[in-house]
């Protein structure tokens, strides 16, 4: 286990799937635990019961409210920011506003919730972001809106691992394949596109990120910044 005792953590998009896995992980780890949510509030409520974390209800796709949520913390020893949609399909038929919804989840949030943090963060934190291997690769037609997004967290983390170096914060991007969760199910209808491209043939779980991201957050990773961790089952390789 990893050791994140009286660690502050807070993780943006918490009340379910990966979120949660990361929720319960950093708990167990011991770390003290907040986490949003924002339209699952009795997944939220069973959550924060189970683990003796807090739960907050926030609107990722509202800059004002991601950094309210993120300046209320104080000063937080980790943010791992996880909320994140996904449009799959014809571009051509896509609402441009829904586009819009989505890229405000997926990069204006994390930015806005790693610059706050950044403010009155300690020497030593740690800032990690969930992206997606659809940042490096589409396999596949209809994902080039969702790609963008997930394209965009990795410069970020390049940009903000040399803002905030010099004290010692990492900005890190976990960048997932295919998980089982109730966003993307093992036997849904997308997993018979993207099985045929993994290499390990099976969706990967979502307490495996979670382990990726607690690594991350931990002691051990001081010296790992700006960089992309694919966890994805070879779906890239």
């Amino acid at each position: 286990m990893t050791d994140l005792t009286n660690k502050s953590a807070l993780i943006i998009g918490g009340s379910r799937g990966i979120g949660a896995a990361i929720v319960r992980r950093f708990a167990k780890d011991g770390a003290r635990v907040t986490f949003t949510y924002s339209g699952s509030h009795d997944a939220a409520q069973a959550l924060a019961t189970e683990t003796g974390a807090t739960a907050v209800k926030s609107d990722a796709a509202d800059r004002a409210q991601v950094i309210e949520v993120v300046a209320a913390q104080g000063p937080l020893d980790i943010l791992v920011v996880n909320a994140g949609v996904a449009m799959i399909g014809d571009p051509l038929s896509f609402d441009p506003d829904a586009v819009d919804w989505m890229i405000d989840i997926n990069v204006r949030a994390p930015y806005h919730a790693a610059v706050e943090a950044g403010r009155r963060m300690p020497n030593g934190g740690r800032i990690v972001v969930i992206g997606s291997v659809n940042g490096d690769a589409v396999p596949f037609a209809g994902a080039a809106a969702y790609a963008l997004t997930k394209s965009a967290l990795q410069g970020l983390a390049r940009g903000l691992a040399r803002d905030f170096g010099d004290r010692g914060i990492t900005v890190n991007i976990v960048q997932p394949g295919p998980v089982d969760t109730d966003m993307n199910p093992a036997d849904g209808e997308i997993a018979e596109i993207v099985k045929p491209f993994l290499a390990i043939k099976r969706y990967g779980k979502a307490e495996e990120i979670a382990g990726l991201t607690a690594y991350l957050a931990g002691p051990e990773a001081s010296y790992v910044t700006g960089a992309m961790h694919t966890i994805d089952g070879g779906f890239g390789a």
